[in-house]
């Protein structure tokens, strides 16, 4: 039995300022609401240096020290979809300017709950905000249907 599974390979931050935290009004229909910026880990790139590169291009701000503070993945039955590798930063320098990817402000981090969130982040914001928690866990709730556009109606999940 083969071990080798397709993966795609994201990243997202956040980028903290005392009370304060970096958000992304994401304009993308597939992925509409707020969120915290981060994006795709190219080929031959290191994770760290991902999370870098992404948040400078959709914030302008160069962060510096990034910590990994946890994962979110998703699951099929025969394939792992995409592991997020979560990131917290409290060091940066640059001026706030907003990218294709959406507007981006300062939030207060207890605001959050109140906004228009992205699909999923409600459960995501544990991870970075409880520190008893390292891991978002989805799977199909029903394993015998065949993967389609994605839905969290259609999964559910776990934390670790």
């Amino acid at each position: 039995m083969g071990r080798e599974m397709d993966v795609e390979l994201t990243n997202m931050c956040m980028v903290c300022d005392g009370t304060r935290v970096l958000v992304q009004n994401r304009r993308k229909p597939g992925w509409p609401g707020v969120t915290f910026p981060g994006g795709h880990i190219e080929p031959g790139e290191s994770i760290t240096a991902s999370v870098i590169r992404e948040v400078k291009e959709e914030t302008g701000l160069t962060i510096e020290h990034p910590r990994l503070c946890g994962i979110k993945t998703w699951g099929e039955a025969d394939r792992m979809a995409e592991i997020a590798f979560l990131y917290k930063a409290e060091v940066f320098s640059g001026e706030l300017q907003s990218s294709e990817e959406g507007e981006v402000f300062w939030a207060e981090r207890d605001s959050l709950p109140s906004m228009r969130l992205a699909s999923g982040m409600e459960e995501t914001f544990r991870v970075f905000f409880e520190d008893t928690l390292s891991e978002l866990y989805y799977s199909r709730k029903d394993r015998d249907t065949p993967a389609g556009e994605w839905c969290y109606e259609d999964w559910e999940y776990t934390l670790q």
